[in-house]
């Protein structure tokens, strides 16, 4: 079993030079400080190796349980949260004015991919925090705001989401639990599952966003609001007081991420949960949508994270286990030095190398859509929405490869726990689906970011990619900027068939919508790619071997993973018909 090692340079590559962190300067008073930026990840790296990831295996193996009603995390965790809070981490990009220190997010993404590749299960405790807070921060009166965003950015309390029922899963509009008026305040009464993190002893409260449905409101996802519901009451002083009328029935058994809990909730057995209302009434969708958004690209950078980590323990086997002979015949031969190990560890590379890209490039995109004002915030901003579902679903697809790539490296004790990295495949399975299964994703890259404005978005996307492109295929990156283009061509065919597929029947035309969401994404980490290899050639901060490192991954991205997008361009051009035939009785034997 392998120790973690924070990936300092190719992070800062990355997001520093392929990702345009220098964008955000005009928007940032003062400027950008490349020195604190490198300091900041720095720490972040003694942090994550050093504290978090020893924690991952043991946890693993304990787990979470629940005692007289209350869920106690595994050994250690409150210890590692607590050294997580005391460095400020979770308060990076939070507002000033509630104690954050108003750092732009792609730092803290920087950041989070450690924490999350250090140590999935833990990560998501901060990560549903993050998302509570940011829809409290949109969408919560100034008095919500003044009373729960200093504790939450501090640490002290933490944050859960709270949307799934047992009969409301990806269908939200089906949400049964009630929320009836009581003065000032709501009376919440429901059930929920799968509610990650729903409950701990890591911090002095636990704020949970609640959907929930007021009497009389509209059918459907119209009639559905957002509430704040603590674990504990507060007192005068805005202390925790009183426990609420919340409790954990249970925590799942699941296949992987042991050592989060995520436990079935129940609101209100007695006389009701107290809540408090976020938002306008029967809103609850546009805040809970601030919280998805904030977590889809969240679950994506955790499968980039548990992807790097499974990349670097197989990478590390396969230079110390020797088997066969060297070719001479001189002695025994490490497995990497055999051309279909290489063939392994160079497709999880490239593809990592791609997503890491993406993952800065949409954060990026994401922190002007913030800060920029006027065309350039739309811009941004219809930019960073179109590339969240490819964030989540293509980057997550990826994770489940690369993880099993990681075991087939080790060979059969890749298949034994006590290796560990069959548990990287395990954490990584969970990613496809929970924030809205892949599916789901797909649907509404071709729904609502592509149809809706009948492909503009997408359009403005491709023109970027071909103006670049047209540029390197001038330079070094010559070969494979061609390749890319020759791809995007066919992309931009089968976007068009894809409209037209919506336009007749939108149900249907939903039916190539995964294929279309993968090519999206190999043909924008080709692209990303290309310009890695372009910016290590001039980056005179690197060796050779750096350079060479860069440039071998491109080439083998271009002529191995971006070979797919051309397969999934003709599946959406000329396979929409079988899918349309298709029906439950398909199915009969």
């Amino acid at each position: 079993m392998s120790d973690y090692l924070y990936p300092l340079n190719d992070i800062l590559f990355t997001l520093q030079q392929v990702a345009r962190f220098d964008r955000l300067a005009p928007y940032i008073e003062g400027g950008l400080d490349d020195d604190l930026l490198e300091a900041i990840l720095i720490e972040a790296g003694k942090l994550t190796e050093q504290v978090i990831a020893p924690l991952n295996w043991s946890g693993d193996q304990e787990g979470s349980r629940v005692e007289n009603g209350d869920v106690f995390e595994a050994t250690g965790f409150k210890a590692i949260y607590r050294s997580y809070c005391e460095g400020g981490w979770g308060s990076l990009s939070g507002a000033v004015e509630y104690g954050g220190q108003g750092l732009p997010s792609s730092i803290a993404t920087a950041v989070n991919e450690g924490v999350q590749a250090a140590n999935l299960a833990f990560s998501l405790c901060p990560l549903l925090s993050q998302g509570a807070i940011e829809a409290i921060s949109s969408h919560a009166s100034e008095t919500l705001k003044d009373t729960y965003l200093p504790k939450m950015l501090s640490g002290e309390w933490t944050g859960t989401m709270n949307l799934t029922e047992p009969s409301a899963g990806t269908d939200l509009a089906a949400i049964a639990c009630k929320a009836s008026p009581d003065g000032d305040v709501y009376r919440i009464k429901g059930q929920k599952i799968f509610i990650t993190w729903g409950d701990h002893q890591m911090s002095d409260n636990i704020i949970h966003l609640v959907l929930a449905r007021l009497p009389d409101a509209p059918k459907g996802v119209k009639g559905i609001s957002l509430f704040i519901v603590p674990k504990f009451l507060l007192d005068s002083e805005g202390n925790p007081a009183d426990r609420n009328d919340v409790q954990v029935v249970s925590v799942e058994h699941k296949m992987g991420i042991h050592a989060s809990p995520t436990c079935v909730m129940s609101f209100g057995d007695n006389d009701g949960a107290i809540g408090y209302l976020v938002g306008a009434q029967n809103e609850g969708i546009k805040a809970m949508f601030t919280m998805m958004n904030n977590a889809r690209q969240g679950v994506g950078l955790q499968g980039l994270a548990i992807a790097e980590r499974a990349y670097q323990q197989a990478l590390e086997y396969a230079k110390e286990r020797k088997q066969g002979m060297k070719p001479d015949r001189s002695g025994k031969a490490a497995i990497i030095e055999h051309p279909d190990v290489l063939r392994m560890l160079m497709t999880m590379k490239s593809q990592i190398d791609a997503m890491r890209s993406l993952i800065y490039f949409a954060a990026v995109e994401n922190d002007v859509s913030h800060l920029a004002d006027g065309d350039h915030k739309t811009i941004a901003k219809t930019r960073s929405a179109l590339l969240t579902p490819i964030v989540k679903g293509w980057i997550t697809e990826q994770a489940q490869e690369i993880t099993s790539l990681a075991i087939q490296v080790h060979g059969g004790v890749g298949f034994i726990e006590e290796t560990g990295v069959a548990q990287h495949a395990r954490d990584a399975r969970i990613l496809p689906i929970y924030e809205g299964t892949n599916g789901i994703q797909a649907i509404d890259l071709i729904g609502r970011k592509l149809f809706s404005d009948k492909g503009a978005a997408m359009g403005a996307l491709f023109s970027e990619m071909k103006i670049e492109l047209e540029e390197l295929a001038m330079g070094a990156a010559s070969v494979n900027a061609k390749k890319v283009l020759a791809t995007i061509e066919l992309a931009e065919q089968a976007t068009h068939q894809c409209l037209e597929a919506m336009n007749k029947d939108s149900n249907l035309g939903t039916g190539s919508a995964y294929s279309y969401m993968m090519m999206m994404g190999n043909v924008i980490g080709g692209w990303l790619q290309t310009r890695a290899q372009m910016l290590s050639e001039k980056n005179a901060a690197f060796s050779e071997q750096q350079k060479q490192s860069w440039k071998q991954s491109a080439d083998f991205y271009c002529d191995h993973i971006l070979e797919r997008a051309k397969y999934q361009a003709y599946t959406v051009m000329n396979g929409q018909g079988s899918i349309d035939e298709l029906n439950e009785n398909s199915f009969s034997r």
